[in-house]
């Protein structure tokens, strides 16, 4: 169970609005201040009915304007509207378009915010729209809750005298104010909550998980992700990410905290880092994506790789007195332990994605990722950073160190794997993901951490049709040569109804009706001695097979994969990571080396059907020591198939997902 932080947003104020529409008087003219308001606030009282085509509800020229319109059902692009239907299957949609003005980005202009009309509980009737204009954010609420946003690059350019008109049919009222009207919230009991963490989305129609960054202390496993929207292409495409951040402290129950980081400024864009303990406070590292927004040459960054090439080690740069915007590595210190986190406003790296960690040895270190690699120490967090490993890890995205035993491991974003004795120097780390030994599952950017009991959970992210999508959780398993495994997380995996049997054998070819588009299928697997064993499950829609998927074993060469339905026999080989395939994109890859599969053992398998993401999650537990999941856009499973040769799979049973369907 997920409790979620519910907050009802109150816009109170003694301020006289600057100007008012009613239905008696549609029509008003503006004049705004000199030089135009850092801020604004518009609150628009709706009578929201059904309507054809497209509605315009209020404009301001060459500033706002607020539409009704009926989007494609089928176009899940950047704001992912059809995440929320109608029973016939229409996408009303009401949005907002604000005309942004900057010098250092002419073309950033439109920014659009809205939200689909089904995702309201009654939506017919009469409802209250606030736009919220700060600067930092752009933001849509409806009835109190905050329901889209963006971060914009840019200020409206008010004319100094303005018409502005409301459509009587859809807008009952709206009062404008210049400046804008600073909203409270007031968490409002008892919390939402979701019905349990794997999978897990955040809620709304376009909201995702990014990058994942975790740790456990005292007694508390924090998950902090970077929360996205529109699938990286806020703030004009640059992603605008922040930190969002959960915990739990028995895996059952979770918590969703106040936003770690969350934006104060439009040159801010935050990157991926890590959370760490120095001298027993929480802190969190991250990096500051300044150079999407402006060149390299208006940010910090030539005075930090100046000073680092004079002095060999890095400097401390304070975000109010160094020279240019912002821009590197920093990071926040939470103020109670658990969550409260503030900026600290220190610059100690020129990386933009950095890992900090204190490393077995109690050495502060730090991984150094995007514009920088190597591995690198310091005495304090606040600078004098020197490299120690020029030239491992090479950079790239986002890495992470643990030590687990007698070995050290090195994860490398999307697709790198490393290990070495933990006596051994740095410089003997070995390419695991080149030997085909790596644990990449359709995760992105797993993060790693140590709980009680020695048990050891990587985190990550689930691409849905581009960047982010929904979280995953492993439990990994470690054998004595240092290689490590996957099993799903008993305390985590969706709980289910009672199972119904498909079949006691299955030696041939068998198929069955699913009943529940989101399920868990669990079979025995007998492999016969004589010759290599081979299955294939098809994941069929309840009719043809478009959009459909199947996951086969190959146990003679201890291969598994996900691929398309063959109609003859099973269908070409898909390749791993070390082949140039790519577990990563979650679509149709292979997995090697699979341990366990040379005597009978259990397959689990889990469908998990979901209107926002638009299709279905196949995630499978092979023999409990190698897990593979795959997103399959489009499809809601109605049929399984089994096709075997040299196996026998027994008590083939299914069970629907308790309150996953959907």
């Amino acid at each position: 169970m997920v409790e979620l932080l519910t907050l009802v947003w109150l816009f109170h104020t003694d301020q006289p609005p600057l100007s008012t529409l009613s239905v008696q008087a549609p029509q008003a003219e503006i004049a705004a201040p000199t030089n135009g308001p850092g801020s604004f606030t518009l609150k628009l009282t709706l009578d929201l009915k059904r309507f054809e085509g497209e509605k315009e509800v209020l404009e301001i020229p060459e500033v706002l304007r607020v539409r009704l319109h009926q989007h494609d059902p089928g176009d899940r692009t950047r704001q992912n509207y059809p995440a929320y239907q109608l029973a016939d299957g229409s996408v009303p949609v009401l949005e907002a378009t604000l005309v942004l003005h900057s010098l250092e980005h002419p073309d950033w202009k439109d920014m659009t915010i809205g939200i689909p009309l089904a995702m309201l509980e009654r939506w017919e009737g009469e409802h209250e729209l606030v736009l919220h204009f700060s600067g930092p954010d752009w933001k849509l609420y409806v009835d109190g809750a905050m329901l889209d946003n963006d971060f914009p690059f840019g200020y409206p350019r008010w004319p100094e005298r303005t018409v502005w008109t409301l459509d009587g049919e859809y807008g009952r009222s709206a009062a404008l104010y210049l400046p804008g009207i600073r909203p409270e919230s007031r968490r409002v009991p008892p919390p939402r909550t979701a019905p349990g963490i794997q999978y897990w989305l955040p809620q709304g129609h376009n909201n995702w998980v990014g990058d994942v960054a975790t740790l456990s202390h005292q007694g508390r496993y924090h998950l902090f992700y970077l929360y996205d929207r529109r699938h990286h292409q806020s703030k004009f495409g640059c992603g605008a990410h922040y930190f969002e951040h959960l915990s739990t402290q028995d895996f059952k129950t979770w918590t969703e905290h106040e936003a770690a980081t969350p934006p104060e400024e439009q040159w801010e864009c935050i990157g991926t880092g890590a959370p760490f303990v120095l001298n027993e406070q929480l802190c969190l590292s991250y990096g500051l994506h300044t150079t999407r927004v402006y060149p390299q040459a208006k940010t910090t960054l030539p005075a930090q790789w100046e000073y680092l090439q004079r002095n060999g080690r890095t400097g401390r740069f304070d975000r109010n007195t160094a020279p240019g915007v912002p821009a590197g590595s920093t990071y926040a210190v939470s103020l109670d332990g658990v969550a409260r986190f503030r900026k600290s406003g220190v610059m100690f790296h020129p990386c933009e994605n950095p890992t900090v960690y204190t490393d077995p040895s109690g050495r502060l270190r730090l991984l150094a990722n995007y514009r920088s690699q190597g591995i690198w120490e310091s005495d304090a967090i606040d600078g004098g950073w020197r490299c120690v490993s020029p030239q491992f890890p090479p950079g790239g995205d986002c890495t992470f160190f643990f030590r687990w035993g007698e070995f050290d491991y090195i994860i490398g974003g999307f697709t790198g794997l490393w290990s070495k004795p933990a006596s051994a120097p740095d410089s003997a780390y070995e390419d695991l993901a080149r030997q085909g030994l790596d644990f990449y599952d359709g995760s992105n950017v797993p993060s790693v951490a140590q709980i009680a009991g020695g048990r050891f959970l990587m985190a990550a992210w689930i691409p849905i049709r581009g960047w982010g999508g929904n979280l995953l959780i492993r439990e990994l398993i470690q054998f004595p040569d240092g290689r490590i495994g996957s099993k799903w997380m008993k305390e985590i995996t969706p709980p289910t109804a009672a199972p119904r049997a498909l079949a006691t054998a299955v030696t041939n070819t068998a198929a069955f009706p699913t009943e529940s588009q989101s399920f868990l299928l669990e079979c025995h697997i007998s492999p016969f001695r004589q010759t290599p064993g081979q299955l294939a499950i098809s994941f069929l829609p309840r009719s043809g097979v478009q959009a459909a998927c199947e996951l086969q074993l190959h146990l003679g060469n201890r291969r598994a994969q996900f691929g398309p339905v063959s109609a003859h026999g099973l269908p070409e080989r898909q390749k791993s990571l070390r082949e140039g395939g790519a577990p990563h994109h979650a679509g149709n890859y292979a997995i090697e080396n699979l341990l366990g599969v040379d005597q009978p053992f259990t397959l689990r398998v889990i469908a998990q059907h979901s209107q926002k993401i638009g299709g279905s999650l196949v995630d499978a537990e092979i023999a409990g020591q190698r897990t593979m999941i795959s997103y399959r856009p489009e499809l809601t499973v109605g049929r399984l198939q089994f096709r075997v040769e040299g196996v026998q799979l027994d008590r083939v049973q299914i069970a629907p997902l308790k309150g996953r369907d959907g």
